[in-house]
């Protein structure tokens, strides 16, 4: 079983889609703050460059429903990588980042700031079982990708109908 560094909601891979339909290939980026605060950004595919040392939380496959898994990666506009710098990840390599989007409007510099909603990152601690399986796994780097690697696909669902399937309200009855 792999242990998914990155989940995103059903409402979030709809819009990428959306996105990706009329930009083509896209790929995001976890801003890590100043000007656009600490949002998702999503760009068209190469238009930001990804440093040697950032850190690729995972690739969404936007094929994929909540529940979803299948076995071959996606490619093309229907992969779309997530990155987060090195530094950033650092911080934040406990927590499983939830991929959500919720109404207002988003940054100028990310693709979905016309559509009257932003991506919002979410997060949920890795148990400690987790953990120790993501210690064998160690994530991607920029200077990974440039040399042609790639993850597997997961056998685990990245897709989720809604944020709290994959990051609960404490407190909050289901």
């Amino acid at each position: 079983m792999t242990v998914p560094r990155l989940v995103a909601t059903a409402e979030a891979v709809g819009l990428l889609r959306r996105l990706a339909q009329r930009n083509g290939p896209l790929m995001m980026h976890q801003s890590g703050g100043c000007c656009d605060g600490s949002a998702p950004m999503c760009y068209p595919d190469g238009d930001f460059i990804v440093g040697d040392r950032d850190v690729l939380l995972g690739v969404l496959d936007l094929r994929l429903g909540a529940g979803e898994t299948r076995s071959d990666p996606p490619g093309g506009a229907d992969a779309v990588p997530v990155w987060i710098s090195g530094s950033q990840f650092e911080a934040w390599k406990h927590t499983c980042l939830v991929l959500d989007i919720v109404p207002g409007r988003g940054s100028g510099f990310s693709l979905e700031s016309p559509e009257g909603v932003r991506f919002l990152s979410r997060g949920r601690a890795f148990t400690p079982d987790e953990l120790a399986l993501l210690e064998a796994d160690r994530p991607l780097t920029g200077r990974d990708w440039e040399a042609g690697d790639r993850p597997a696909a997961s056998d685990t669902p990245t897709v989720v109908a809604e944020a709290a399937d994959a990051c609960p309200v404490p407190g909050a009855s289901l």
